[in-house]
């Protein structure tokens, strides 16, 4: 199973910005749509972003204009850059590798990374 490690997580204000980083172990990372989701307390995990193999992108509509995945496959990383955040983004933040069934996209590993802390507060 690909490892996942995620990064860059912390505290920010309101209206601040944060990149969050995804670090996979996985060779063939470049031909993997990735995504991130994001878990905030006493709430289910959401989906937030996708990205395919080829850069394709979506967006759920909490955080579309705010947040941009993108990815370096030589790095084998995937990026989530955070922009005009908002205390509902308060979450732990998490990647993981997806699939498309139907119109919406699924994590494929059951088992999940330690994520990385998205605090938003003044």
């Amino acid at each position: 199973q690909v490892q996942l490690v995620e990064s860059g997580g912390g505290l920010v204000q309101p209206g601040g910005s944060l990149r969050l980083s995804c670090l996979a172990s996985e060779s063939i990372f470049d031909l993997r749509a990735m995504g991130w989701y994001r878990q905030a307390p006493g709430k289910q995990r959401e989906l937030v972003a996708t990205i395919t193999s080829g850069g394709s992108t979506n967006y759920a509509d909490s955080v579309k204009g705010r947040f941009t995945i993108s990815r370096d496959n030589a790095q084998k990383t995937v990026y989530l850059q955070m922009s005009s955040l908002k205390p509902e983004d308060t979450a732990v933040y998490y990647c993981n590798v997806v699939q498309p069934l139907g119109s919406n996209w699924y994590p494929i590993f059951t088992s999940w990374g330690q994520g990385t802390q998205v605090t938003v507060s003044s």
